[in-house]
């Protein structure tokens, strides 16, 4: 679950300035986002809980924030790259069963 988690955040942020540039269509590119971001956070909050589905979906809004101006800096898509390899990293380390989250008494095995 931890690998879909990521792999979808990063996913979310590529297609969704992908369809927004392809289509001229930044709202069309808005709603990619916000779905493929609410489908991430449901299955990150039913996995690891509600503390870092937040810590989450405010680090990849901020990583969203940031690569605009990165954009002007590195290109565009460089920096839409960069922050959604950023982000899945972030999301894939947050990822943590509730349980392992909870206790924090598992092993690193389990974790993995």
């Amino acid at each position: 679950m931890r690998t879909r988690i990521s792999i979808l955040t990063a996913a979310t942020l590529i297609v969704g300035f992908a369809i927004a540039s392809l289509t001229g269509n930044r709202a069309l590119g808005g709603v990619v986002l916000v779905a493929g971001g609410a489908l991430s956070a449901w299955w990150m909050y039913q996995f690891a809980g509600v503390r870092r589905t937040i810590a989450v979906v405010v680090i990849v809004f901020g990583l969203f924030v940031l690569s605009h101006p990165l954009g002007h800096l590195i290109g565009a898509w460089p920096s839409v790259f960069t922050v959604a390899a950023i982000g899945a990293a972030i999301a894939y380390s947050l990822a943590v069963p509730k349980s392992t989250a909870d206790t924090g008494s598992a092993s690193v095995e389990e974790r993995v």
